[in-house]
């Protein structure tokens, strides 16, 4: 393992059990030994209250590569995940985790996570990932609407 990655992504951890924003979750996921694997971690993004996005808290990994903070995490949602910018493997279209885009390594996990709760209720058309669900967000606004929310309900907070 490369000792850069998991000093960052130890410190990484440290912050967020400190400070994190609420209704947020981010923690690494457990190896079959029960150590910790800080290369990969389960994350949760709350929906905005007042959004269509609201009473949802929406599944996300984070896969950090030994490359870390060089390399951007690979951060995905479900598959089919519904919305313009979200490829259907899950994969998030974001400049801010995109290795030829607006990545840096001085980006934290508490700015990943805000970034995609942000692109969620305000998404890109100008970088399209998904047909279906641009051409709702472009075309039918109203049906875009009922997607979202039907989606939503999928998604319930955890208790």
């Amino acid at each position: 393992m490369s000792g850069i990655a998991l000093a960052r992504l130890t410190e990484e951890r440290k912050n967020w059990r400190k400070d994190h924003p609420f209704g947020f979750y981010a923690r690494p996921k457990n190896n079959a030994d029960g150590s910790a694997n800080l290369f990969m971690w389960e994350c949760g993004i709350p929906g905005v209250t007042g959004t269509l996005w609201e009473g949802g808290v929406y599944p996300l990994t984070m896969e950090f590569s030994e490359d870390y903070p060089s390399k951007p995490p690979k951060c995905r949602f479900p598959k089919d995940f519904f919305h313009p910018n979200i490829y259907p493997s899950g994969t998030v279209c974001l400049s801010i985790v995109n290795e030829d885009g607006n990545w840096k390594p001085s980006i934290s996990v508490k700015q990943i996570l805000l970034g995609i709760q942000e692109l969620l209720n305000e998404p890109n058309p100008k970088s399209p990932a998904q047909q279906l669900a641009i051409t709702l967000f472009i075309h039918d606004m109203e049906e875009y609407k009922k997607k979202v929310r039907e989606q939503t309900k999928q998604y319930p907070p955890p208790n």
